[in-house]
Parts: structure tokens; sequence; C-alpha cells
């Protein structure tokens, strides 16, 4: 079998959303496939800082920040924050609106201190605000927003209860940035993520495949969120678990079952990555 590259994103993939703690079956099948000289790295919305707990578990680098920090160890190979005017553009527009924000730099990440409360009452229907209401319960290093330094911001988490509060920054900055939303669910909770149009997943999938020398015919991805799609579109073989949007499902080769559930062992001894 040709060695392949494998990107795994995180919340909902490779971990129960909001944990940092892979399934021992999901560890157990990424180490033997390396062991057949596969390579497997992490690809997620997290930045390097949420990352790291589950990138020392032995990941050869990450597409982060959705696809705008990529690295494959020590070497970077693509960094694009949000310049300081289209970050303070957004944060203004999107408080004018009572949305609730959240952004990352590479080392850190803030929130607006009335998120905590304001998930308290959302329903938590997929991994992206699971994840935001156990980062915020387990106090994950997100610092209040009064608190934001100045450091370079990747992306803008976004939380509403309706998606006209988004309308007045989607007009200034649609041109250069991808509204990803993520959920709408019936207690009116639309969750999602501003993202530069200059990066995405797939984007980041390239960078590492032509940096290692692998052909994207042997790139394979899992993911479970919309913020997938476009690793999902790009790489040779698309996976989706069995908890992810069905819209994810409908564009994957594969679906497998859920991260619980030892979805990806599953899905690498059926794609023969690892034995029987």
């Amino acid at each position: 079998m040709e060695k392949k590259l494998i990107f795994l994103d995180i919340d909902g993939t490779l971990t129960p959303p909001g944990s940092n703690t892979p399934p021992a079956s999901a560890m157990d099948a990424v180490r033997k496939a390396q062991a057949r000289g596969h390579r497997v790295f992490l690809c997620t919305g997290r930045n390097p800082a949420m990352l790291a707990p589950v990138l020392a578990l032995g990941f050869e680098g990450a597409v982060a920040c959705a696809g705008g920090y990529v690295f494959a160890g020590d070497r970077v190979l693509f960094d694009c924050p949000m310049t300081s005017e289209q970050l303070a553009l957004g944060l203004r527009l999107l408080k004018e609106q009572g949305v609730l924000r959240t952004i990352e730099a590479r080392d850190a990440t803030w929130g607006d201190e009335e998120t905590e409360q304001f998930l308290a009452g959302a329903q938590a229907d997929n991994s992206e605000l699971l994840r935001w209401r156990r980062a915020l319960a387990e106090k994950l290093n997100i610092l209040p927003m009064s608190a934001y330094d100045g450091r370079p911001v990747y992306k803008i988490v976004f939380m509403c209860r309706d998606e006209g509060q988004l309308a007045p920054a989607r007009a200034a900055l649609e041109r250069d940035f991808r509204f990803v939303v993520q959920s709408v669910s019936e207690h009116r909770c639309l969750n999602g993520e501003l993202i530069n149009r200059r990066f995405d997943k797939g984007r980041g999938v390239k960078l590492v495949a032509a940096h290692l020398g692998i052909p994207i015919e042997d790139t394979i991805g899992f993911g479970d969120s919309m913020n997938d799609l476009e690793m999902i579109d790009t790489v040779g073989c698309s996976v989706c678990m069995g908890n992810g949007a069905p819209a994810l499902k409908a564009r994957s080769r594969l679906v497998c079952p859920a991260v619980e559930e030892d979805g990806l062992a599953r899905a690498f001894r059926e794609l023969g990555l690892i034995p029987e």
C-alpha cells in the first residue's frame, strides 16, 4: 500500500468535543498507522495553544486556526493573521449587534465575558458549540476580552440568537472573510466563525502534502463539521464521522461511526491503514 498522509480534525473527530483525550482505540490506530509509514497531522480550527495537548500525543504537525497557521515539525509553512483593521472592524460591528465574540491568536484566546452565561441556556448540538461550552467550564485559558493585548488574531468565533445580527459585519467583511455557520438550533443559538478567504483547511492540506512530497491523491481527511468542508473536498479520500453534519456526510466518500464508538479505528481498518 502507498504511504498515506492523514489529516484528523480534533473536536468530534479524534476526541469527544471539547476534550483533549482521544479514545484509546483512536490513538492505537494512529500509532499503528504511523508504524506502517503513514504520516498523521492534525487539521483543526483550534489555535496552536489549544491543540498543543493533542499534538503532544505524537502528531507530526498541524493545519491550525482553520488553515491560518500551518506547520510541520518545527517548520512554519503558512502564517496569515487578520490585519488589525479587519479585527477592529469585525469586533465593533458584531458587538453593536449583540453578537458574542471569541478571538484566537496563535498562543492565546479571549472571549466576551457574557459568553458563559449565554451558553448555559443554549442547546449544544454540534462539536464547535460543545467545545466552547466545555472550554469555558474548565477554564482552558480563555481570557476575558478586556484583557486582549493586541497579539495577531487569526479568526473570530461568533455566537448569537439570530442570523440577522450578522448582517452589518457581513456587508463590511464578507468580501475578505467567509462566515462559516455551524449551527442554528431549536433554541435559536447560532454559532460559527469568520475565516479569512486567503486560507482554509483544504489549502493547508495542499501545503503539507507539497512540503512532504506526497501526492494529493494519497491524502485522507477525517472531519465532522462544516469547517472541515474544504479539507473533505481536497483530500484524495474523505471520511465523515457518524456524529458529523449531514451536508458533510453527503460530500464524503466514507461515513464511519462516531468518535465515541471507535469510529476512527474502524475507518483506519476499513481503509487498510492498519491490519484488521
